[in-house]
């Protein structure tokens, strides 16, 4: 299974700082994703990452930029589908509760979406959903999610300091639960 990883933005929420660059419970957001979907799929994602310095964030990744740049994760979601063959399992950089097991009933990305895509793009809607009425989509049924853990904790998103200091709670919480 092909997989891609998106890191964009422009950490305005952060000061400048990227966000999946942050520490939650010690690990860095990225490397808690990179290493989810490793655990998923055996092998690492392709980095989508426009930033010059994504090479040495997580080294061993492939990283592609944008292949239209500043069109939000839409964006980087066709860029997941075009730099390679296949399906393409894509999740954001900012997700540090995400679970191994999760990922393989998660849906992809298929070669069909790229046009579907493009033209969401070309009529500047970029909400992440807007070409689903042109594909084939599918839904996770809440109760199958739940079999992996908590939604509201799997699919948690770091987008700004309050919710670092919030994710940063939650682990501690699930910490001192398994130990």
């Amino acid at each position: 299974m092909r997989s891609a990883v998106l890191a964009g933005g422009a950490a305005s929420r952060f000061g400048g700082r990227p966000k999946g660059l942050e520490m939650i419970g010690g690990v860095r957001v990225l490397d808690r994703v990179v290493d989810a979907v490793i655990a998923a799929t055996g092998s690492p994602p392709t980095l989508i990452a426009n930033a010059p310095e994504a090479v040495e964030w997580r080294p061993g990744l492939v990283v592609a930029e944008d292949v239209i740049r500043h069109r939000g994760s839409l964006g980087g979601i066709l860029t997941a589908v075009t730099v390679g063959e296949g399906p393409v399992l894509v999740l954001g950089w900012d997700m540090p509760f995400i679970a191994t097991g999760i990922l393989g009933d998660l849906g992809v990305y298929g070669p069909a979406c790229e046009d579907p895509i493009r033209r969401s793009i070309e009529n500047e809607d970029l909400r992440t959903t807007a070409f689903h009425s042109e594909v084939r989509a599918g839904t996770l049924p809440l109760e199958r999610t739940k079999t992996h853990g908590d939604p509201k904790v799997l699919f948690f998103n770091v987008n700004d300091s309050d919710d670092l200091a919030r994710a940063e709670t939650l682990w501690r919480e699930q910490h001192a639960a398994t130990s």
